[in-house]
């Protein structure tokens, strides 16, 4: 017979959640699914799931989200992004201590739009190379990213594997060597496609980086605009100079 709410049968179910996450079985970012599959997954009644899920909450291990696509999950880590920073994410996210996987959602060679052409400084009868990930770090979706290539400094991008970092495959196979960045940030909201790549609801903030990249001659060789879960990173930025230097930083709860 089940015991009252938060008793025995209550701590037994944390006990069972905490065991999972110690052997692998459930991960950061992993769904348990809605107040009633859990309690029928427990084989426990409703008020004493509560129970057991509210210490979990409370201590930063489990979130609640609402909309069509929630239900309790794994709270995934807060990863740390510098603004304008000349290294690549998955850098980024391994000297976090994250893992870090992409996708290839599509690639294409086109010519430039205006605001491309004009951010590359090239005409817009130029061909560039579009390149469009979904970026995980620690197996949850991190941010869409967009960017974009002079077609003529690199003709055979696109048969390149393209799941690492673009950065380092710059470096290697075309001498590309990041040596400026200039970033622009702002907050937008999620479309319905990019609320399924990112397995938020729709219009769930994002951060929206446009990035322009230079090599050592100020020459601009990639235009970016990456698209960040609100959620699941904390922006930082820091100014030196001799008088009034200060630092900033931007988070998300």
């Amino acid at each position: 017979m089940e015991e009252s709410s938060g008793g025995p049968v209550a701590e037994d179910v944390r006990r069972r959640i905490l065991s999972m996450l110690a052997q692998g079985t459930l991960r950061p970012g992993s769904r348990l699914g809605t107040e009633r599959e859990m309690a029928d997954t427990f084989a426990v009644s409703r008020s004493t799931l509560r129970s057991a899920l509210l210490p979990l909450s409370q201590a930063g291990v489990l979130e609640r989200r609402t909309g069509r696509t929630g239900g309790t999950f794994v709270r995934a880590d807060i990863v740390e992004r510098n603004a304008a920073e000349l290294a690549g994410l998955p850098a980024r996210l391994h000297s976090g201590g994250h893992t870090s996987t992409s996708r290839v959602l599509g690639t294409d060679r086109r010519p430039a739009t205006p605001v491309e052409a004009h951010a590359l400084e090239i005409s817009e009868t130029t061909d560039i190379f579009t390149i469009r990930r979904l970026r995980f770090a620690d197996g949850v979706p991190l941010s869409v990213d967009l960017a974009c290539f002079v077609a003529d400094h690199m003709e055979d991008l696109l048969e390149q594997p393209l799941g690492g970092s673009l950065y380092e495959l710059l470096r290697v196979r075309y001498g590309l060597v990041p040596a400026t960045t200039t970033e622009t940030i702002e907050v937008v909201s999620a479309s319905q496609r990019e609320a399924q790549w990112l397995e938020i609801a729709h219009r769930k903030p994002l951060l929206a980086i446009t990035r322009v990249t230079r090599d050592s001659t100020g020459r601009p060789f990639e235009y970016a605009y990456d698209l960040f879960r609100a959620d699941r990173v904390r922006l930082t930025a820091t100014s030196h100079g001799t008088v009034g230097a200060v630092e900033r930083s931007v988070s998300s709860a």
